[in-house]
């Protein structure tokens, strides 16, 4: 069943023949309860199979022989005519931004530099992939640089996952090469709070990039922090709507309510939904300026990626992801493949199953440590011939440059993942077989995932019946002929206690 001639499989092309370095395919598998939704992406009583944020934009090429903000995983549609050297920035930042390759500014930059140099509050809305980074982190450098040294923390970015907070801290260095008295250091969960302490302690540094989470477990047990932040004078919140999206939202009001009101507030998001509004309302002042480098009539997608989403039933998910592996492998000797999947669980299940089958996979998600996952990350980052499969969350906003391919297994919880072109199902036994060698506790785990990941769903939440329905035909898909059992607590958290058809245990 291709995608070519399946009458379920929908297949955009945009931009043309493709010039330049190579962009990554990209596809989403969805469940029939997605059927509803148009090719435009609009609404039609279910959610969107939606375009993955970094992939086509920010991993579509290399880095070697690229110029300007290219360098930065910037894809080159976004870059301006205007050159850094053009702008009011110190000769020690201009130095830094001439050795890591930025020649040219992207239109983010070019917008908002010189707004955040005069000091003014700035909500962005941005594209991923168009340099936000340097956009916030490049004039905040610029006011650091001017103050008196200090042991204060004078610039807190705020991100929403580990892997994206260390790759800011990466940019951060890059641009600080030359301003010697200041530096940088990254707090994220995962990661052991006595450790941070100590490090912080004996190297205070001016710069802090941190999660919500372990940020507020410092101002709660770490002595002399809250004094420490009291010093910030700027502020950023980076892909604010992912922030809010994953519940961060009164952590950060806990937050900013220890640091200075006097201050410099930067808001860089995709999107600028009603959450995201009233976030900037609470953290900034009311003149800020809002810049919107995202005009009417912009394709939300990278024009030159290729878009493939198919419908299917539930059992055929996994037999029509390994045969597009398989098919992709087979064609591309340097192929670098990502697989979105739903929640950390169903993420482990499918890496479980691929693995099975002899596929080179690699594992990313929640559940495993801070070290484990920074690990993957960094061979991912460097090698080909790899296969990552990851829960969206815990690799959002990371820059992996040379994806091959993108596919996003299951519904996706926002219109942001880049989609790709999908191939027909195949080889379904040896499928199965691998199915079975999978632990049963791994599958427990995933149904229990999946029906938590899909109650949360406001459309197919909703109506209960359908929802057990589709739990049951995933169960059967991982070749279990009644669904697993549920510990009481857990479906009462889930508000599904006494729902006909589910298990309690």
């Amino acid at each position: 069943m291709s995608a070519s001639s399946n009458p379920r499989a929908k297949r955009w092309r945009r931009g043309g023949p493709k010039q330049g370095p190579a962009v990554p395919r990209v596809a989403t598998v969805g469940a029939t309860f997605a059927n509803e939704q148009g090719a435009d992406g609009a609404q039609r009583g279910a959610p969107a199979f939606s375009t993955t944020r970094k992939m086509g934009a920010e991993g579509s090429a290399s880095n070697a022989g690229r110029s300007g903000s290219e360098a930065e995983g910037v894809d080159g549609s976004y870059l301006t005519e205007t050159r850094f050297d053009q702008c009011a920035i110190s000769p020690l930042s201009l130095k830094a931004v001439k050795d890591a390759g930025y020649e040219r500014m992207t239109r983010v930059q070019e917008a908002t530099l010189p707004i955040i140099l005069q000091g003014k509050d700035v909500l962005a809305k941005a594209k991923t992939g168009t340099g936000k980074t340097v956009a916030f982190l490049l004039p905040a450098i610029e006011l650091l640089s001017a103050l008196p040294c200090s042991s204060s923390i004078n610039l807190l970015v705020m991100c929403p996952t580990r892997e994206l907070a260390n790759q800011v801290a990466v940019e951060a260095r890059k641009l600080l090469k030359y301003h010697r008295s200041l530096g940088v250091q990254v707090v994220i969960g995962g990661t052991r709070l006595p450790q941070e302490q100590r490090s912080m302690q004996a190297n205070p540094c001016q710069i802090l990039i941190a999660t919500p989470g372990r940020l507020k477990d410092h101002l709660e047990n770490t002595p002399g922090f809250s004094t420490r932040i009291k010093g910030v004078k700027v502020l950023v919140l980076d892909e604010a709507d992912r922030l809010l999206d994953m519940g961060f939202r009164r952590d950060i009001e806990k937050i900013i309510s220890f640091i200075p009101k006097e201050r410099q507030t930067l808001l860089f998001s995709a999107t600028v939904p009603e959450e995201v509004r009233q976030m900037s309302h609470v953290a900034m002042k009311r003149d800020h300026v809002f810049i919107n480098t995202v005009q009417e009539g912009d394709e939300e997608t990278h024009s030159q990626v290729n878009q493939t989403y198919m419908v299917s039933s539930l059992d055929q998910h996994f037999s029509i992801v390994y045969n597009v592996l398989k098919k992709h492998v087979a064609e591309d000797a340097e192929y670098k493949v990502i697989v979105f999947c739903t929640t950390a669980m169903v993420t482990r299940l499918v890496a479980e199953i691929l693995s099975q089958l002899k596929l080179n996979i690699r594992e990313i998600h929640s559940r495993k440590s801070q070290s484990a996952r920074t690990r993957v990350s960094d061979e991912f980052r460097k090698s080909k011939g790899l296969i990552l499969v990851s829960s969206d969350v815990s690799a959002r906003g990371v820059d992996y440059p040379d994806v091959t391919l993108v596919i996003q297994v299951g519904l996706p919880a926002d219109r942001e993942q880049y989609i790709h072109r999908l191939g027909r199902t195949g080889r379904k036994g040896k499928v199965k077989e691998a199915i079975r060698n999978v632990e049963m506790k791994t599958k427990e785990s995933a149904y229990q995932a999946w029906l938590g990941y899909y109650n949360s769903n406001k459309t197919i939440g909703r109506d209960k019946a359908r929802l057990v329905r589709l739990a049951e035909e995933f169960s059967q898909s991982m070749g279990l002929s009644v669904p697993p059992a549920i510990p009481k607590l857990i479906l009462r958290k889930m508000g599904l206690s006494n729902v006909p058809g589910l298990r309690s245990a």
